[in-house]
């Protein structure tokens, strides 16, 4: 994976046409003294840095986690992943850029505008800096907080997650009493030229995403009810858009990973997404075909939709080859989405479905259906919602395997924290991995014993996750392991996060 360099003062004096000039690894520019920087010297750049990691790598990654994506024949990178296995090293990169560079950051931010009550910048900091947090808990389940990013202190406590979560909410909460609709904000990518309206809607998001993930564990009721009956969330996704660029240096860090001109390709379709998206009977005929298809996969080089077992990158034949598997449908100009407004609508639901009446949480499911297909420019919602109705009697399945489908396009990171959440996609127990792709056997390829709406067993799986599971959380990270003595002992694989056990 290309990494990104964060620049300490990469806005000095540039335009915010392109994101070009942050994203080029190759700069190296002279930084001012930390007295002379601003909110909107620093603050593009850990936009940079947060699209690099949470819209690239960790979007790359987890799409194997959930099985978006399979290990393309004839290459390894990311052949672990497709096997449930993950090293405190191979996520010791995606930890130290969250943490030692866009949160240090961001606490120079808040420290600048506090001291110069421009509460606006305070909001978007404090927003960037609790979408963080709440990543590298989904990650790590417990990380350094309350001790965390003070120099003087080399070895700060790991917190729990709950810990973690509370804290942010507070943080939101904080920044959210101090700005109004109008205060002004900072040079930044995510809303360009516009008042803290904007930010104010996202911490809005980002706080009923947060407080619903924790809703399996703690009651939350009133403070979902109170956001909900505000309704002050944003009307399309939150997202970097419009600065990525065709140039090397300034693409979109997806697409720069495995798409690029001269990448090694690693990221194929898996056929449980492929499956799902595309039902046939048995004699081949189309039962079902979803409109998102087209706009998440291209077809193979036979002008078909195919998706790859996981837990394999190698074929005994001829047939299996680069050519044969679809490959996810990306540009270099695409934009990163932190949160859309189909997340959105489904957490509504699901709050609905859990407090309120099982016909608004329907509505809900409606609503968010139709803005993943609206924002994936496709027709085919009403054709959906007849396939996969709404059923409140197993709510968790019905928005599980629904936004499981929807994420599959943008954000596998979210993805796989909401199947670790509500349980959805469930395994399949009777058909694994090699009943789809026999290598050992006879190199035969047989789609279509593949169940729709389920996630299976890996040819070759990590023995510390195990069949049936999916892998729960990361190890922490070799960086922290290393050097921080109150690393806690590593409670395995399967070992849920707070807010899944």
């Amino acid at each position: 994976m290309k990494k990104f360099i964060i620049l300490s003062a990469v806005a000095l004096g540039l335009s915010l046409s392109s994101c070009d000039d942050y994203l080029d690894i190759n700069e190296d520019p002279n930084s001012p003294a930390e007295s002379n920087l601003t909110p909107s010297m620093l603050m593009p750049s850990i936009e940079m840095q947060l699209a690099a990691t949470y819209g690239g790598d960790l979007r790359s990654v987890a799409g194997y986690h959930v099985q978006h994506y399979a290990q393309q024949f004839g290459t390894s990178n990311y052949l672990d992943y497709s096997q449930f296995t993950m090293s405190s090293t191979r996520c010791d990169q995606f930890y130290q850029l969250l943490n030692q560079r866009c949160l240090a950051n961001i606490n120079t931010i808040l420290a600048k505008s506090e001291a110069s009550e421009d509460w606006g910048s305070y909001l978007a900091g404090a927003t960037l800096r609790a979408f963080i947090y709440q990543t590298m808990v989904d990650c790590w389940g417990e990380v350094p907080y309350t001790e965390a990013l003070n120099p003087a202190n080399t070895a700060p406590k790991f917190d729990d997650g709950a810990v973690v979560y509370d804290g942010i909410i507070a943080e939101l909460d904080a920044a959210l009493a101090k700005a109004s609709s109008t205060s002004t904000v900072c040079t930044n990518f995510l809303f360009p030229g516009a008042k803290a309206d904007s930010w104010i809607k996202f911490a809005n998001a980002l706080k009923l995403r947060i407080l619903m993930r924790e809703s399996n564990v703690k009651d939350v009721k009133s403070q979902v009810a109170a956001l909900i009956s505000e309704g002050n969330f944003p009307v399309s996704d939150v997202e970097f858009a419009g600065c990525f660029t065709t140039e090397n240096g300034s693409l979109n860090p997806y697409y720069d990973n495995d798409f690029y001109a001269g990448r090694q390709e690693n990221i194929v379709a898996n056929i449980a997404i492929i499956g799902t998206m595309l039902q046939k009977n048995e004699d081949g005929d189309i039962l079902y075909e979803d409109g998102r298809l087209a706009a998440y996969f291209e077809v193979n080089g036979s002008g078909e939709y195919t998706g790859s077992i996981s837990g394999t990158n190698f074929s005994t034949s001829n047939a299996y080859k680069s050519s044969y598997w679809c490959r996810p449908k990306t540009s270099a100009t695409d934009p990163v989405k932190l949160i859309s407004v189909a997340e959105t609508e489904f957490l509504i639901a699901e709050y609905y479905a859990r407090y309120g009446s099982a016909s608004d949480a329907e509505t809900h499911y409606k609503a968010a259906v139709e803005s993943s297909f609206a924002s994936a420019g496709v027709a085919g919602s009403e054709e959906f919602l007849i396939k996969f109705p709404y059923d409140n009697t197993n709510y968790k399945k019905s928005i599980g395997i629904a936004k499981w489908m929807d994420l599959a396009g943008y954000n596998s990171f979210e993805s796989w924290c909401e199947v670790r959440r509500l349980g959805y996609p469930t395994f399949n127990t009777e058909i694994k991995g090699l009943d789809l792709y026999n290598l050992l056997k006879d190199d035969s390829y047989k789609p279509e014993k593949y169940v729709p709406g389920t996630l299976y067993t890996p040819i070759l799986v990590f023995g510390q996750v195990g069949d049936n599971k999916v892998l729960a959380r990361y190890p922490y990270a070799e960086s922290a392991s290393s050097r921080n003595s109150n690393t806690p002992e590593f409670p395995g694989y399967t070992a849920p996060v707070f807010w899944a056990k």
